[in-house]
């Protein structure tokens, strides 16, 4: 069974890559833009400087934007898919198979 995730340290790299650091010791550059998409998202999208003002929230124990957009630790920490990208796929699957 795999430790809950919780991040402790964030730095913006290049693009869209960031530098996490997690409570378990470890840490990694993340390509975040495959995973932020829809509204809450779209600032972040359209202005690298918004998206650089990226910070730690240390109660929910992930990465956070000032107009409330966060990221699943579990995503970031284990290169799990979030939700919906993965009932994307399996509405692709299902159509494929019919």
């Amino acid at each position: 069974m795999r430790a809950v995730a919780h991040v402790t340290k964030v730095e913006p790299r290049q693009d869209y890559v960031l530098h996490l650091w997690f409570a378990d010791g470890t840490d990694k550059d993340v390509d975040i833009r495959p995973l932020i998409r829809g509204a809450l998202f779209k600032p972040m999208i359209e202005d690298i400087n918004v998206f650089r003002a990226v910070k730690v929230d240390d109660e929910i124990g992930t990465i956070v934007w000032p107009n409330g957009a966060d990221l699943d630790p579990e995503v970031l920490r284990y290169d799990l898919k979030p939700a919906w990208m993965e009932e994307e796929e399996a509405e692709r699957a299902k159509n494929r198979a019919v």
